[in-house]
């Protein structure tokens, strides 16, 4: 079996920091070729895999702001569906453009809908919903007008992350400085608790954290310390007592949650989007309603085992699960010789999840 994987380009493939969605391209393309599997990797040309690479971007266009991104993102896809023939499938997770290719090739398309940035965006995926096929990350994320053809969770390389049973005395906000992630929120937490927080992420709001976050920097409680990499992400999750997620929108996963869990340290996040299905409540972390709530849980943290944190990405979340997963769907995908008695019992079985994995 042939596969073409679709990275992002806004960042290198793996990221040297930020870029979630090209940290799970890179996961499972070394875990595809690990399993014995034929694939090439499309993405910027300084990304590193021991798939093949192909890419018409030397460098991400998010760190070189001379590139215009609708431009090299246009070459990009197309460098990809001008050689579509090469493959059995194309596995895309470049989200809806790349949709509008799928009616030129003969190549089927599998599509990860890694969320869903606008509902502005939901009439590309209707209007391939019959001819693609898509696969969901978590069943909180899933629009009920559309046909999955099922769930893959992601998977996190395991080796990557120690676990720590003996953790420091700080609490951790891991993630970009927005809004919708609560930045804000996380330190009103540790003011509330008076505990020592960490703050690790991009900005990607400026005016937020001038107004919401900068002002509470004092780098004895509240201190930031922008965007980490690999190398610094595992001691820093691991040496949490509890990582803050206190998220104001539906999140479709969040990878920062089952890499803390990884390393032990349990998650206190807001109950919205995935986090039931992610964290398991008592159990791995706590799924509050509001900053109160959350100080609660924060005094009641050590009862959590953060053996049970490590056993349960094990078990839920490892990269080898998602690459099973994936190979289910490559392998339904591939072996049909005709999709239209899927599309057609889809169809009538809609509001029902249909899932192979």
């Amino acid at each position: 079996m042939k596969i073409a994987l679709l990275s992002p380009i806004a960042w290198r493939t793996p990221p040297r920091h930020y870029g979630p969605w090209e940290r799970v391209v890179s996961l499972l393309a070394e875990g595809l070729v690990e399993a014995g599997v034929d694939v090439t990797l499309f993405a910027t040309g300084d990304s590193i895999s021991k798939a093949r690479l192909k890419y018409r971007c030397l460098a991400p266009y998010e760190e070189n702001p001379h590139l215009d991104p609708k431009v090299w993102e246009s070459l990009h896809i197309a460098n990809l569906f001008e050689q579509a023939g090469e493959y059995d499938l194309i596995h895309n997770h470049y989200d809806f453009l790349p949709l509008t290719y799928s009616r030129l090739v003969s190549t089927p398309l599998l599509t990860t809908i890694h969320g869903f940035s606008s509902s502005r965006i939901l009439p590309a995926y209707l209007e391939y919903n019959q001819d693609t096929y898509y696969a969901s990350i978590s069943f909180a994320d899933r629009h009920p007008d559309l046909i999955y053809l099922g769930n893959v969770y992601h998977g996190i390389d395991l080796g990557e992350f120690d676990f720590n049973p003996r953790p420091d005395d700080y609490l951790l906000y891991f993630g970009r400085i927005h809004p919708d992630k609560g930045t804000r929120e996380a330190i009103d937490i540790a003011l509330s608790c008076g505990c020592r927080l960490l703050l690790a992420g991009i900005i990607q709001d400026k005016a937020y954290f001038n107004q919401q976050v900068a002002p509470f920097i004092d780098n004895s409680q509240i201190t930031y310390l922008g965007s980490v990499g690999p190398e610094k992400r595992n001691s820093l999750l691991g040496g949490a007592r509890a990582l803050l997620h206190p998220i104001h929108f539906n999140e479709p996963f969040g990878l920062s949650i089952i890499e803390a869990m990884a390393c032990g340290t349990p998650v206190i996040a807001f109950n919205r989007g995935s986090m039931p299905e992610v964290i398991l409540h008592e159990k791995t972390g706590y799924l509050v309603k509001n900053v109160q709530e959350a100080c609660l849980k924060v005094k009641n943290i050590d009862s959590i085992k953060r053996e049970d944190c490590r056993q349960w990405v094990e078990r839920q979340f490892s990269r080898q699960r998602m690459v099973k997963d994936y190979l289910k769907l490559y392998q339904f995908i591939v072996e049909q010789p005709k999709s239209d008695e899927f599309f057609r019992n889809a169809i009538a079985l809609k509001h029902e999840e249909r899932t192979l994995t």
